[in-house]
């Protein structure tokens, strides 16, 4: 255990986490397969020492490079809307601080997650080695160009909002396959959208206002430079 972090016991997390599983419920999360997942995901081991406390609030919190870690209904929400089967691989743009990663290994066969923060992939790689999670692969790079050597893309998890659906997911979907993605430029008015692919058709479900930094192309310029050295 890390000195100075709270243990899987701790009796006031526990209390913390039963809380926030009631208000899921309240708030119509119904797959129980979710909630189980949400409940052995030790959501303070994802979020900053100094915001450990607030771990099973249902807020997001920030976790460095000016990214955030979403409120639980937003990861159970997104998680349900995906309709993951056990036997499935899932594509994650954006791991973040890993949570949603996390939650999603519970429910499937495989996680493909892209990073483009290296230092954010590389410790959400040590939390998914010290939590014994061995169906996620990472990668650091751009998420906007997908993960070409996993398509037809079973279901994908987009974290990040961009600017209109991105059709190189979408025209990737297998048969059967989901997108879900949060769209929209501004912060204040982003839908969660879901986009199921059936046959050469294309349904489109608006799930509802969501919050999400936004999704950017390429690396930041510092990491970029440092790929060419």
């Amino acid at each position: 255990m890390t000195p100075g972090r709270a243990g899987p016991g701790e009796p006031g997390l526990i209390q913390k986490k039963l809380r926030l599983l009631m208000e899921l419920r309240r708030a119509g999360i119904g797959d129980t397969r979710v909630l189980g997942a949400i409940e052995k995901t030790p959501r303070e081991k994802f979020v900053p020492a100094s915001f450990e406390d607030q771990a099973y609030e249902n807020m997001a919190l920030p976790i460095g490079n000016a990214q955030t870690v979403s409120q639980p209904y937003v990861v159970a929400l997104m998680t349900e809307k995906l309709e993951l089967g056990a036997r499935q691989n899932v594509l994650e743009i954006g791991t973040g601080s890993g949570y949603q990663t996390a939650v999603l290994a519970a429910l499937c066969r495989r996680v493909f997650t892209i990073e483009r923060h290296r230092e954010l992939l590389r410790d959400a790689a040590r939390r998914f080695e010290e939590l014994r999670l061995r169906n996620i692969v990472c990668r650091f790079g751009d998420g906007t160009k997908g993960w070409p050597e996993q398509a037809p893309y079973e279901r994908v998890l987009v974290t990040a909002a961009a600017p209109e659906i991105p059709a190189s997911l979408v025209d990737a979907l297998a048969p059967g396959g989901i997108l879900v993605v949060p769209v929209g430029e501004d912060h204040r008015d982003q839908q969660l959208m879901r986009i199921r692919r059936d046959g050469d058709r294309f349904l489109t479900e608006d799930l509802g206002l969501v919050r999400f930094v936004p999704l950017v192309a390429g690396l930041p310029r510092r990491q970029a430079d440092q790929n060419l050295t």
